[in-house]
């Protein structure tokens, strides 16, 4: 009996670097387009300290990130999930559902909650649920802001 070869290369998350940066700028914008930088969200990033950023690669050839980010609810310290970006030819192949364990895993060993804004379906499999008493400083549909941690936050979102 011959055993299945397991291929060389699979895709395999790591920390983002420096050097990753006009990588996983390209592949976001190339997921998002110029338009996320209008968005509430992306505002959000911009002023919020990043705490972690995760890639995933393949052979070298970066196919995926996301990046966590420091705010506080209400003055309650927790972490913004986002951008989740994944190569076009990759989708669909539950690379970011990997990258969205490896940040739910970093969250939990700091003992932090999690919000992102996104869909309820899909995120809903991770214990994501709808938080309709936290305040973004821009426009956002209040059913796509969701969270995932203990009780459910009120307040205002604001970089840490």
């Amino acid at each position: 009996m011959s055993a299945t070869p397991i291929p060389s290369s699979v895709p395999h998350i790591d920390v983002e670097t420096a050097d990753d940066a006009d990588a996983v700028e390209a592949l976001v914008l190339a997921a998002f387009g110029p338009g996320r930088f209008a968005k509430t969200a992306e505002r959000l990033r911009e002023r919020a300290p990043a705490v972690a950023g995760l890639v995933a690669r393949e052979g070298g050839v970066l196919l995926g990130s996301v990046r966590l980010w420091s705010i506080t609810i209400g003055g309650r310290p927790a972490l913004f999930l986002g951008p989740i970006a994944v190569a076009a030819d990759n989708r669909r192949a539950g690379l970011g559902a990997e990258l969205v364990r490896a940040c739910l895993a970093r969250a939990e060993a700091a003992e932090l909650g999690v919000l992102l804004v996104g869909d309820a379906p899909y995120f809903g499999r991770f214990g994501f649920v709808v938080a309709p008493d936290v305040r973004l400083t821009g426009p956002v549909d209040p059913r796509r802001v969701l969270w995932r941690g203990e009780g459910l936050p009120a307040g205002l979102v604001l970089p840490a």
